[in-house]
């Protein structure tokens, strides 16, 4: 009976001191925790390069001519020659920009430069009434900018409005005929020569995610700018010798732009 009792006792000591060993705290050391990979946040500062391609076109460019002489002057009253008259270059523009944004918050200032090749060209004829024929014509060559942009940036999607400096290589030339077979040629003018202005715009832009080239991300954009590079006067002087006075075309040279891009923006992403 006593050893009974004994192993009784000692049953209970062992159970109890169990019971208390899983009521202590675990010196086990914890699970270790998860890996934290930082998400990129896309930012529009640094620089670029890209090209562009798009239309060009004129919806008001006018010439007109006054005579520089009683008989001149009577010409032109009298429609023989054109006093004014509608002519509208356009084509094909397209070339490369570069430039440079920093983003601050959500606004984005920056600066871009670029330069074009311009199909840009019209012939415009004129007959009047009674035979005389006229014969004008305005090209642009190029067209190169240097513009300030500011916008607004929503993640990936820019939308900017730019303005700047405007410089291109303008051609004109204005010819007039005698109304008399075989209609010879009177007088003529012309002057190529390179023309400075202005250009505004806007536009939007934006990021494609995910995809990188040559260690740079690729945007998009879309954009439309006016230019104007000024009115330009040509005289129109006397090719036959029996021919009087002159005249004086005036012309305008100034258009729209309606282009896309893609650019490389480096660093910064």
């Amino acid at each position: 009976m006593k050893k009974l009792a004994l192993l009784a006792s000692a049953s209970l000591v062992l159970m109890a001191g169990a019971a208390a060993a899983a009521d202590l705290p675990s010196r086990r050391a914890p699970p270790p925790a998860a890996a934290y990979t930082a998400v990129p946040v896309f930012t529009w500062t640094g620089f670029y390069v890209g090209g562009n391609a798009g239309y060009g076109f004129s919806d008001s460019n006018r010439i007109t001519t006054r005579g520089n002489g009683p008989v001149t002057a009577a010409n032109v009253a009298a429609g023989f020659r054109p006093g004014s008259f509608g002519a509208s270059p356009s084509g094909f523009v397209g070339g490369g920009q570069a430039g440079y944004n920093m983003q601050i918050g959500a606004f984005v200032v920056g600066f871009e430069t670029d330069i074009m090749y311009t199909d840009l060209a019209k012939t415009t004829q004129y007959t009047s009434s009674r035979g005389d024929r006229a014969s004008f014509r305005s090209t642009t060559d190029y067209l190169g900018t240097v513009r300030g942009r500011i916008g607004y940036a929503f993640d990936r999607v820019l939308v900017f409005a730019t303005g700047g400096f405007a410089y291109g290589d303008v051609y004109n030339r204005a010819a007039f005929f005698n109304f008399a077979a075989p209609q010879n040629l009177q007088f003529a003018g012309a002057k190529d020569d390179i023309e400075t202005g202005y250009v505004v715009g806007g536009g939007i832009e934006y990021a494609i995610p995910n995809y990188t080239l040559f260690n740079s991300a690729v945007t998009v954009k879309a954009e439309y700018l006016y230019y104007d590079l000024g009115n330009r006067n040509i005289v129109v002087g006397n090719v036959a010798p029996t021919a009087p006075n002159s005249y004086t075309s005036r012309f305008t040279n100034d258009g729209h732009i309606v282009r896309a891009g893609l650019n490389f923006k480096f660093g910064g992403f």
